[in-house]
């Protein structure tokens, strides 16, 4: 019986699959693979694995506005980020959004697997080539997302999303328009909240009608 459990979040497909054949191979129950972020969250909440493996950068949703997704919903699996970038911008945005861990792609299988190990008992693992950078973080001085908190930052269909709010429509009619679940919806409109700074849905369509406004003057 597997000892430990992962939901992998990455979209490279070759790495994927690569990678979960290795970490079964050890023991290891891989609960999901996925490439596209938002329906990753979705199946690492409805699987609640003992880690959430993430790569940092992706087009739709990046391993960092994952952290944040995920930093208010009650959600208590480890966060490990496993990518290629070794930019220290990178590790603080991840390690103080809670990750747990911060790993390099090139890293050896058995050495992933008790790093995995060491996480799931409670221990924090970074990648050797940034521990002196991780020493070095002020954990109370929050960097902000690379997306930014203005509307032009949106991704295309969080602008949809946005369009439809202003129109006062729910979250329910929001994915019958989209033709996505109304679970997609509440991640993308909690995306945006953050992103625009906001606590509200009608904040954001205040912005964004104010935005609409200026820019027909």
């Amino acid at each position: 019986m597997p000892d430990l459990s992962v939901v992998i979040i990455d979209d490279h497909k070759l790495f994927r699959d690569g990678l979960e054949a290795l970490l079964t191979q050890r023991g290891i129950k891989v609960a999901a693979s996925l490439g596209e972020g938002l329906r990753g969250v979705e199946l690492a909440q409805q699987e609640r694995p003992d880690v959430l493996l993430v790569d940092v950068r992706m087009p739709d949703v990046d391993g960092i506005e994952i952290l944040e997704m995920l930093q208010d919903q009650d959600f208590s699996s480890a966060i490990v980020m496993l990518t290629t970038s070794e930019d220290p911008a990178d590790l603080a945005g991840a390690m103080m959004r809670g990750a747990k861990g911060y790993l390099m792609k090139d890293i050896a299988p058995d050495d992933l697997v008790a790093a995995l190990h060491s996480v799931v008992a409670g221990e924090t693992v970074v990648a050797p080539s940034l521990r002196e950078a991780y020493e070095k973080l002020d954990m109370k001085k929050l960097p902000p997302l690379r997306c930014g908190e203005l509307v032009s930052k949106l991704t295309p269909r969080e602008r949809e999303v946005l369009a439809l709010l202003v129109e006062g429509q729910s979250n329910k009619l929001i994915a019958s328009a989209l033709d996505i679940s109304a679970g997609t919806v509440k991640l993308h409109v909690n995306t945006i909240l953050r992103k625009l700074g906001v606590h509200s849905r009608v904040e954001a369509a205040m912005i964004e009608v104010e935005r609409g406004i200026r820019k027909g003057r």
